[in-house]
């Protein structure tokens, strides 16, 4: 693939966790959560993004969430479950995202806040319609994603060089 034909990145954050009695990074989905993902998991689908690749946390309520929503899909992307993903800031985020092949072109990375919502923010130097709007208004509440655009290779991902073109949120 050409580096000039626009990426697509999908920001996702992890289902309503539960509260039990675990360490954080055991922390599985709450009831919500495991209605939420499977809903985002065809709005996901809905989108049309054919992925390429899904980077996972290695936390339950990540890899519950993205078990629910990826049945949703249409075909099922190669998954990497990537422990630098938990608890990560949006620069350790841009540094993983750095590392994907160029011919992978369209990633979903299933995350937690604030990283997720940080690197939303960070890489949008521009934004489509209302979607920063709607971001702005609602935050990012759990099993939220949003979607970026982005023409070049991942080694050049940095900060302002995406578009924000949608963001969903289970309460739209």
């Amino acid at each position: 693939m050409s580096v000039a034909e626009p990426r697509r990145i999908v920001l996702f954050r992890h289902a309503k966790a539960d509260w039990p009695q675990v360490s954080d990074h055991e922390r599985p989905l709450a009831d919500r959560g495991r209605r939420d993902a499977p809903v985002a998991g065809r709005k996901l689908a809905d989108s049309g993004i054919p992925f390429d690749l899904a980077l996972c946390s290695t936390a339950v309520r990540t890899r519950e969430t993205w078990k629910l929503a990826v049945q949703e899909l249409p075909q099922r992307p190669k998954t990497v479950y990537e422990e630098r993903l938990y608890e990560a800031s949006p620069g350790e985020l841009i540094a993983v995202l750095n590392e994907t092949p160029d011919d992978v072109r369209n990633v979903v990375l299933i995350g937690h806040n604030p990283g997720v919502q940080g690197l939303t923010d960070i890489l949008a130097g521009d934004s489509e319609g209302d979607a920063r709007q709607r971001l702005t208004r609602r935050g990012f509440p759990t099993a939220t994603f949003s979607v970026l655009t982005y023409s070049g290779s991942w080694k050049a991902l940095e900060p302002g060089v995406a578009t924000l073109v949608d963001y969903w949120a289970p309460s739209e």
